[in-house]
């Protein structure tokens, strides 16, 4: 789907939650919840959206207050809307929030069982709209006995859909979940649109998930999270095609824009644009004990099988991230389910990288690698400027580029190496790619070398720049094909 078509499409979208506001209104005090953060309110929401779903549709309405709930699903034409004022709270009673019947849709996140405070699976003409709040209690929310570990531990979503069609998210404030903030998955036609995420209260605490979707829009939004912030995933078979995500700014203390890291269905027609990438406002620690500062602004991985084609990253500003962009090609290598077999090494090809600016990042080293065999294809990168902090010691980054270990099967994050031997740019396993009008900068000065390329077959460099240096350091090795028009020194 082009952008132009997408615009249409999100003009439609809203007029049709428009148009479902008005088929009826139910509050949700009607039904016996009480603004009251001592009374468990579950059943008095359900039994409205039950009732809004009978008369065919429409709003409930969640006023102002404050009101505790365990699991509430939506239903068919059933906008669930947030007055200002009204906050929702999870219940911190993990019983409060049952484990719900296994979908049709398979997922690698099946054997952790789906809990969440908002559900829904197989629903269509959806949303949850307005101005008010869905507050996850997150800090309280435990792991189950009867659950595995990690993320699939039993800790309850805000928000949940599997499998649901014309759905719309606009306005609302989501914070503090158990887990994952909002996880749409194998969903269709979705507009998530002006809206605030704060999510620094638990384990695995991402700002969105969409995983497996088609035809999604994510656009003017402020994500903050502790975990990955606009995340696109592919935990099934499904893969995350026509994506539109624009006009955010994100925050977190790990990977700001990120595609990955499951990724069996794959990644196809990514447009990701008109972003800023800052450090989080939280003042708290990091869960998982990092920096505060985030560890990549955009990473775009496969590595667990799949095919990305057709990415698309555009006008992005990066400050303060480790690394500015990290593009892995992996072996993992996990099957979606128990009793299929690992899957083989993924394909990326058709990324294009253009007009970012980053700027007192970190240093570890912009990187672009595949695996032995298995290569990145047809990737450019164009207008980038990239700044780091520099003044790493020797002793301090990787010697040479023979010692960056490949770590094919391991997680996909530039924390396993660190600091690389290079500080602009590290190439290796890649096909074709091609450098245009890029420039470079360290606060300090840098012993590294600028950019390092190994085993690939076509590089093209044209217009590259380093601040206060005439000749950067360039070290190629196993290049078939240089073009070289502004004759670069390339050194051993």
């Amino acid at each position: 789907m082009n952008l132009i078509k997408m615009k249409y499409f999100l003009m439609f979208m809203l007029l049709c939650c428009c148009a479902v506001a008005k088929a009826g209104d139910y509050p949700i005090t009607d039904f016996g919840a009480k603004s009251d953060t001592s009374f468990l309110s579950t059943a008095a929401i359900n039994r409205a959206i039950a009732a809004c779903y009978r008369a065919g549709g429409g709003r409930v309405i969640i006023p102002a207050g404050n009101f505790k709930s365990g699991t509430v699903v939506l239903k068919n034409n059933v906008v669930l809307y947030l007055e200002s004022g009204a906050t929702l709270f999870a219940s911190t009673n993990p019983h409060d929030f049952p484990r719900q019947q296994q979908p049709v849709y398979r997922s690698q996140k099946d054997p952790g069982g789906w809990y969440a405070l908002i559900y829904a699976v197989d629903v269509v003409h959806t949303g949850i709209c307005g101005s008010g709040i869905i507050d996850g209690q997150g800090a309280l929310q435990s792991p189950r006995k009867d659950a595995l570990q990690g993320d699939l531990d039993g800790r309850p979503r805000n928000i949940l859909l599997i499998s649901c069609k014309d759905v719309t998210i606009t306005g609302i404030t989501m914070r503090n979940a158990g887990i994952w903030n909002q996880h749409y998955l194998n969903c269709e036609d979705v507009i998530v649109d002006r809206i605030r995420v704060f999510n620094h209260s638990n384990r695995n605490n991402d700002g969105i998930d969409i995983d497996g979707c088609r035809r999604f829009t994510l656009s003017n939004s402020i994500i903050d999270s502790d975990d990955d912030g606009i995340v696109m995933k592919s935990t099934g078979l499904a893969g995350c095609e026509d994506i539109v995500i624009n006009n955010c700014i994100v925050s977190s203390f790990t990977n700001a824009i990120k595609c990955g890291t499951e990724s069996t269905g794959g990644f196809k027609n990514i447009a990701i644009s008109n972003c800023t990438v800052k450090q989080s406002i939280s003042q708290l620690p990091s869960v998982f004990g990092l920096p505060r500062n985030g560890i990549t602004g955009i990473s775009l991985e496969i590595v667990d099988g799949g095919i990305m084609d057709g990415v698309s990253v555009n006008n992005i500003v990066i400050s303060g991230t480790d690394c500015p962009i990290y593009v892995r090609l992996g072996n993992r290598a996990r099957p979606y389910k128990a009793g299929e077999p690992a899957p083989a090494v993924g394909q990326m090809r058709n990324i294009r990288l253009a007009n970012i600016t980053a700027y007192n990042t970190g240093n570890f080293s912009s990187s672009i690698t595949g695996v032995p065999g298995g290569l990145i294809h047809d990737i450019s990168l164009n207008n980038i400027r990239l700044v780091n902090t520099g003044g790493v010691q020797k002793g301090d980054f990787i010697a040479h580029a023979g010692l960056v270990k490949e770590d094919e099967k391991g997680y996909p994050e530039p924390t396993v190496w660190k600091n690389l031997p290079s500080y602009g740019l590290f190439i290796r396993h890649v096909g074709q790619i091609s450098l245009s009008n890029c420039s470079f900068g360290s606060t300090q000065p840098e012993l590294r070398k600028l950019i390092i390329g190994v085993d690939i077959k076509r590089l093209a460099i044209q217009n590259l720049s380093v601040d206060g240096i005439d000749e950067p350091k360039i070290t190629l090795t196993q290049v078939t094909k240089f073009s070289n028009p502004d004759r670069i020194k390339v050194i051993p």
